[in-house]
């Protein structure tokens, strides 16, 4: 019996698609699969699969030429650019491991990363080689590639292909390292969603390649499909040629939605380049009404659930305006569990663990494969998740109960004229207590006195406080002027 997933697609795409373990692998079907098909574009040059293949195959052969062993690292920064792209699909076809570093890593930290994980070559965009000077390690630039083709390597699917950086919204930043059957599982599950999918779409790219979600669903999932995948210098850029990109499909955080939102009011949807069909937005909260605002003029906006350790497709929820607040269904390949309330899985896109930290990677992954996500789940009769916090953000009360902050937030979220809040313990009078800081929809209260404000979202509180235990109920109340700290995803930082 097919399964929620893949009851989206057409019956003859779905014969068409399958998982496909290694990247060498992957590149050598979809040279095969689209040849002729436009793969790559900057908005100025297009570029067909063929030709795609074939620079990436000559990429492969410059790097060969360096003396590389299978395994070595080499790290990629630049912009999102089609070479960046290509030496991607380079370095991992070539049995490699690539290290898409941030492209706003300053020196100091890039002469770092490359210490740090042992990097023997560095491919660096036109912009950033003066700024990788001094990295330890030879440097290459993004753009070379040898004179003739070298072919594919033979990789096993566990071994590693990509390191990630990941630390979510708490905690430093560690490396996770994907092995070649997570990415390609999770590029598969990025695949599935309503209706034609095969050959037909254009996505604009607005998510960075260091990010495994732009990496994975926003590019390694468009080239499995036979799509066009479009970037431009940056994503300001990049948005400004909506009309002119037309683009059907995006992948997006939902700040980037949220600013997309805010320019449709202002120009009108057909800002957006009048072809765009749905948006799947990941890496932070999806606020219901922004799902509503934008099926309001036509645009499904897909919410869903994921993480770099389980290479970034866990679940996706495409019944949103049913289950606004659920992430969805679990994608294949996996299996979940809930254990003392935390959501645990398994499978082919589970990671190999942190680069050079056996410890963290004990206190996340089980002896028997499990990976303990920290994030607490439930699921309810019909197998949709919906994400209730995390674990390291519970806030411990004085008679030794646990309450998750997100619990709390949930209900402020179906406030319209509310954009962001943040729940967290706070002292009043030497006590520790339950405090909120909300950020408003300023645009929902023109005109309006600041006072005014304050007194509606001090109203809100009291009514969520009526439905809540007296242990749990808010007792210091905050109204933003300025924006919340925000993590690159724009998560509200809680640090």
């Amino acid at each position: 019996m097919k399964n929620y997933f893949e009851n989206m697609l057409p019956a003859e795409e779905l014969a068409q698609l399958k998982y496909i373990p290694t990247i060498p692998e992957f590149v050598t079907w979809i040279e095969n699969k689209w040849h002729d098909l436009p793969a790559l574009s900057d908005t100025v040059n297009t570029y067909t699969y063929a030709q795609v293949c074939d620079a990436v195959a000559r990429k492969r052969a410059m790097l060969n030429a360096m003396g590389l062993a299978k395994g070595d690292k080499v790290a990629i920064i630049d912009n999102t650019t089609v070479e960046a792209v290509e030496m991607f699909l380079a370095v991992t076809s070539a049995g490699y491991v690539a290290i898409n570093l941030p492209a706003q890593l300053p020196a100091p930290a890039i002469v770092g990363c490359c210490m740090k994980f042992g990097v023997k070559v560095l491919a660096a965009g036109p912009a950033f080689i003066e700024t990788v000077k001094d990295a330890p390690c030879k440097v290459v630039a993004i753009a070379d590639m040898a004179d003739q083709p070298a072919p594919v390597a033979v990789v096993d699917k566990d071994d590693a292909a990509a390191i990630f950086f990941t630390g979510g919204t708490t905690g430093a930043p560690k490396g996770a390292i994907l092995p070649h059957r997570a990415i390609m599982r999770g590029s598969l599950n990025g695949c599935y969603a309503p209706g034609k999918q095969l050959g037909c779409h254009r996505y604009a790219t607005v998510l960075p390649l260091s990010h495994v979600f732009g990496l994975i669903r926003s590019t390694m999932s468009v080239l499995y499909t036979g799509g066009l995948w479009i970037a431009a210098a940056n994503v300001k850029e990049t948005i400004s040629k909506f009309p002119m990109i037309r683009p059907t499909c995006l992948v997006a955080v939902p700040g980037i939605c949220e600013i997309l939102m805010g320019l449709v009011k202002m120009y009108g949807k057909q800002f957006l380049g009048g072809n765009l069909r749905f948006i799947i937005a990941g890496a932070a909260n999806v606020p219901p009404k922004l799902i509503a605002e934008f099926d309001e003029i036509g645009i499904s906006l897909f919410a869903g659930y994921g993480m770099t350790e389980g290479a970034n497709l866990t679940s996706g929820n495409i019944d949103v305006k049913e289950r606004p607040t659920s992430v969805g269904q679990i994608y294949p390949g996996q299996e979940v569990k809930v254990v003392d309330g935390e959501l645990w899985f398994r499978g082919d896109n589970l990671f190999l663990g942190y680069y050079g930290d056996p410890e963290k990677t004990a206190e996340v992954m089980t002896p028997d494969g499990w990976l303990k996500t920290g994030d607490l789940a439930r699921f309810d009769e019909d197998g949709y998740m919906y994400i209730v916090g995390r674990i390291k953000n519970l806030i411990i009360l004085s008679n030794g109960e646990n309450v998750s902050p997100e619990s709390i937030e949930e209900p402020f979220y179906k406030c319209d004229k509310l954009r962001d809040c943040l729940v967290k313990e706070d002292e009043v009078d030497g006590k520790m207590v339950i405090a909120i800081e909300i950020l408003p929809r300023m645009e929902e209260f023109a005109n309006t006195p600041w006072e005014e404000v304050e007194a509606y979202f001090k109203k809100l509180v009291d009514e969520v406080n009526a439905t809540l235990p007296t242990t749990h109920r808010i007792c210091k109340v905050t109204v933003r002027k300025e924006d919340f700290k925000r993590t690159g995803t724009m998560k509200v930082s809680r640090n």
